[in-house]
């Protein structure tokens, strides 16, 4: 009990106390106190729970306290946590083998399995699938594949997008509050507006690709218009241009179809997959036809290479993964219960509601009010978060297994913050 008293000293301690001072190097001497000085630090205002077991839809600390997980790691355990037949599946890999070779070098069953059951469930003209280790890298990769394709270098974005935090994912995400102390990045870069017809207009014979999130995260769920991404598809055909459609956040069932793209009547060239995709570890792919890959094979050789990459624990959570969303009809009930989180959300204070399937942004007045919100919530046993790219909403993406009863009883406890803060 110590240290959560502590942690709540800190948090309200540093939050008031830097709208006065600089405060760094405070900060970070209580975070050394409250972690390990050996362990790296990604801010200095972390979220500041101590995990000790997470089951179904629930997180519990240390402490015993329970929490509504409606992050789910950031749309990464999209069916709960511990999910029983996953969990199996990942023993049973254990048992036969860990890493053995870097990708594409040995044969492996559970890789060969897991591209034959995913491929199944797209378009036919996605028949390939290369593994990696995150959504970035997939997104690296599909940037190199374009490149090695077209023999052309400009890539188009878009204002507000988030593809990753390396190097090259960086270049093509579009908060320059997150890029500015890094450049210079890739050249050739164009950031276009988003869901803006009209702007598409720039895009010609010297691109190389154009890479999308139909449903922007980060920048707040922002939600492509049918007309809009129409429109880029129609463009990138007359071009030849590649359309890269990054799913890392939007796929594996968030907006109530398997992948976003199924909403607009459109396949992408290569799809970019990543969070969801493997039950819970860590794991990410690009996939697109037999020709395209092949690419990767020739001038030069190894075109890509990844040691981890198709990690076989990683694979065996991503094919059982699959096998559950198939097994319990995970999809189908999606969006009716996003319109049910929906309906038990209205309240005076919320501004907007911006939502596909169960992938929510709550917008309020202000980036103070959703602090506000986040920490009551957190402190009433519901875990909710921001956006790096939307201060003035909060995020709602929970299990897409998880029960009406639950929502109800979370619901409940978001209303009750939201009546408490007086907003």
């Amino acid at each position: 009990m110590i240290y959560f008293k502590f942690m709540r000293i800190y948090n309200i301690s540093t939050i008031y106390l830097n709208r006065f001072y600089n405060l760094n190097y405070f900060r970070i001497l209580l975070l050394n106190i409250m972690y390990t000085p050996f362990l790296a630090n990604t801010t200095n205002f972390p979220f500041g729970i101590e995990v000790d077991r997470a089951e179904g839809v629930f997180i519990f600390d240390k402490s015993g306290k329970k929490y509504f997980d409606l992050i789910a790691g950031i749309a990464v355990s999209n069916l709960g946590h511990q999910h029983p037949y996953i969990i199996d599946q990942i023993k049973k890999q254990i048992n036969k083998h860990l890493h053995v070779m870097v990708f594409g070098e040995y044969s492996q069953s559970i890789q060969n399995r897991l591209a034959e059951e995913f491929t199944k469930l797209l378009p036919e003209e996605l028949n390939c699938l290369y593994v990696v280790n995150s959504g970035t890298e997939a997104n690296e990769a599909a940037l190199k594949l374009a490149k090695r394709a077209t023999k052309r270098s400009r890539i188009v974005s878009f204002k507000g997008a988030y593809h990753g935090s390396t190097h090259g994912s960086l270049s093509i995400s579009g908060n320059e509050t997150k890029k500015y102390a890094f450049r210079p990045l890739l050249p050739d870069v164009f950031h276009l507006p988003f869901n803006d017809t009209d702007a598409l207009d720039f895009i010609d014979h010297q691109v190389a690709c154009v890479i999308i999130e139909p449903i922007q995260g980060d920048a707040g769920v922002r939600i492509a218009s049918k007309e809009f991404l129409q429109k880029l598809r129609k463009i990138c055909d007359e071009n030849c241009i590649l359309l890269i459609m990054d799913e890392i956040q939007s796929g594996m069932g968030r907006t109530g179809k398997l992948f976003a793209f199924e909403h607009y009547g459109i396949v992408p060239d290569i799809l970019t997959v990543g969070k969801a995709f493997g039950g819970g570890m860590p794991i990410g792919g690009l996939v697109t036809s037999q020709k395209l890959m092949s690419l990767f094979t020739v001038n030069p050789t190894l075109g890509h290479i990844t040691t981890f990459g198709g990690h076989p624990v990683s694979c065996a959570g991503a094919l059982a993964s699959l096998e559950v969303f198939q097994m319990e009809n995970i999809v189908e009930n999606v969006e009716k219960k996003g319109i049910y989180f929906e309906k038990l959300l209205k309240h005076s204070s919320i501004i907007e509601i911006r939502r596909i399937g169960l992938f929510f942004a709550i917008e309020m007045m202000n980036a103070d009010t959703v602090q506000k919100v986040v920490e009551g919530c957190k402190e009433n046993g519901v875990l909710s978060f921001w956006f790096l790219s939307c201060p003035e909403s909060f995020r709602i993406a929970p299990p897409l297994n998880i029960s009406y009863v639950e929502i109800e009883i979370s619901c409940a406890i978001i209303q009750k913050v939201l009546n408490e803060i007086n907003v």
